[in-house]
């Protein structure tokens, strides 16, 4: 039982850590594809931390809007923009 609680700890810091890591390249990347891969990531990340919390069907809905719906309509939203972020 004790080794179990450890993993699913380890686990979420991680998936959290990474959460914070796509977080942040998210919000500095002028190339507005590759913030949508970093918050695709993200989205990754926050399934992890579900499937470390017990949520397995909270994981799946999220991994599957945040990187399936969202990153295809920012993917669209771009084509009709411009791909870099101006100063």
């Amino acid at each position: 039982m004790t080794v179990e609680y450890t993993l699913q700890h380890i686990l979420l810091l991680v998936a959290l850590t990474l959460a914070l890591i796509f977080t942040y390249k998210t919000l500095v990347e002028r190339d507005l594809i590759e913030a949508i891969v970093y918050s695709a990531g993200q989205a990754v990340a926050y399934g992890l931390a579900f499937i470390a919390l017990m949520a397995p069907d909270l994981a799946l809905a999220y991994i599957a809007v945040g990187v399936g719906i969202y990153s295809a309509l920012f993917i669209i939203v771009v084509s009709h923009t411009e791909r870099y972020e101006k100063e």
